[in-house]
């Protein structure tokens, strides 16, 4: 591990988060940045895990980013009452912090990101032998 791994990590899913929270809701809170940082690192070390299948990765990927949606929801909206988000108006919510859409989203979101993280490992790594692999290159 590099010492500037896990922050270059955390602050990829921090702007890459808000970046696509303003993309398609126009408009972000900073702890979103929070929120998304977190959520891509987690991502990070899950992706690389070699003994999970990719759909255990993307289903634990789903289970983390809902997690740390209903704790930094618990913080910022029930106990601060900054009204960042509500689910309320979605069928299968947790008080209003988590649902069953958005963790769906989240599965289909984790299939790409484990993807980049993978890469994103190697690239920090710069293992040889797994950026050949990555490429279809691997030595024989």
């Amino acid at each position: 591990m590099s010492a500037i791994e896990y922050p270059a990590v955390f602050a990829m899913g921090a702007v890459g988060y808000a970046s696509m929270e303003l993309l398609f809701r126009k408009h972000t809170h900073w702890t979103m940045l929070i929120a998304g940082g977190i959520c891509f690192l987690l991502i990070y070390l899950i992706s690389n895990l070699k003994h999970l299948t990719k759909p255990e990765k993307w289903l634990i990927g789903a289970i983390a980013c809902t997690a740390v949606e209903f704790f930094i929801g618990g913080i910022v909206n029930l106990s601060l009452g900054w009204r960042v988000w509500s689910y309320a108006h979605y069928p299968m919510n947790v008080l209003g912090q988590i649902c069953l859409a958005f963790s769906i989203l989240w599965f289909f979101l984790c299939i790409p990101v484990c993807e980049v993280c993978i890469l994103l490992k190697a690239l920090f790594h710069r293992n040889g032998e797994t950026a050949r692999k990555i490429k279809g290159k691997e030595r024989r």
